[in-house]
C-alpha cells in the first residue's frame, strides 16, 4: 500500500483553507517551523465540531496555525509559547486573523499551568518540547474535568517511539523514553480513556471519564 499517493488523494478531497493560513503554511515549510501537518488539522477540526468547545488549551503556539484553526471554532483559546523569536510573528498572525478570544501567554509552560490552576479546558492540546509531555501531565489533569478531552501531536516521533532506545541517537535518548512513558500513562490511567493514532507523526487522543 502506497501511503504517500493515499495522502494525497485523501489531501486532494480537503477544502481549501484561506489566504491566512495557506500563507502561514508555506511560512512554516520554508522556515522550518513546525506546525500540525494537513492530516492533524482536519482531524482537530473535526474533534472541534464534536465538542464545541467553550475553552481551549494549546501548549505550543509557534506561529499561532493551530491557535487559529482552534479559536475559529471555540469559545476561547488560551495558548503557551517559550521561543522568543517565534512570540513576535505569532502575534502578528493572530492580529492578521481579527479574533479577539486568543490569550498568547508567554513563558515556561511548567510555570504557566500551576499558574492557570483553578481553571478548565474543554480540549488541552500538546504540540511543545515532547521531552515535557510527561512532566505536564499531572497540571494538565487537574485543568480537566470530565468530558474533556487532551489530545497529544507527534506521539510515534518519526516511528522511532517503538524502537529500542538504544536505536535512537544518545542525543534523542532521554525524549524516547519519556515519550514512551507519556504513552503508557495515558493509557493506563484510570481518569483516561485513550486511543493512538497513527495519523501524521502520531496523535493521542485521551478523554477524562
Amino acid at each position: 500500500m502506497d501511503s504517500k499517493r493515499i495522502s494525497e488523494y485523501l489531501f486532494s478531497l480537503d477544502k481549501e483553507n484561506d489566504e491566512l493560513l495557506v500563507n502561514m503554511r508555506d511560512y512554516a515549510t520554508g522556515h522550518d517551523v513546525p506546525i500540525v501537518r494537513r492530516e492533524t488539522e482536519g482531524f482537530l477540526r473535526t474533534i472541534c465540531a464534536i465538542k464545541k468547545p467553550k475553552n481551549v488549551l494549546e501548549i505550543g503556539t509557534a506561529i499561532a496555525y493551530s491557535t487559529i484553526v482552534f479559536a475559529r471554532q471555540s469559545g476561547a483559546v488560551d495558548t503557551i509559547e517559550n521561543y522568543e523569536k517565534r512570540i513576535p510573528i505569532a502575534r502578528e498572525n493572530i492580529e492578521k486573523s481579527g479574533l479577539k478570544n486568543i490569550t498568547l501567554y508567554e513563558g515556561d509552560a511548567t510555570k504557566i499551568l500551576k499558574d492557570l490552576q483553578g481553571r478548565k479546558y474543554d480540549i488541552v492540546f500538546l504540540d511543545a518540547a515532547k521531552g515535557q509531555y510527561l512532566n505536564w501531565l499531572p497540571d494538565i489533569m487537574e485543568l480537566m474535568d470530565e468530558g474533556s478531552i487532551l489530545i497529544a501531536d507527534n506521539v510515534l516521533q518519526d516511528n522511532t517511539v517503538m524502537e529500542s532506545r538504544f536505536t535512537v541517537d544518545r542525543r534523542d535518548r532521554t525524549t524516547h523514553e519519556r515519550m514512551r512513558e507519556f504513552l503508557y500513562r495515558i493509557k493506563h490511567d484510570e481518569r483516561l480513556e485513550t486511543s493512538v493514532i497513527p495519523l501524521g507523526d502520531g496523535v493521542s487522543i485521551s478523554v477524562k471519564i
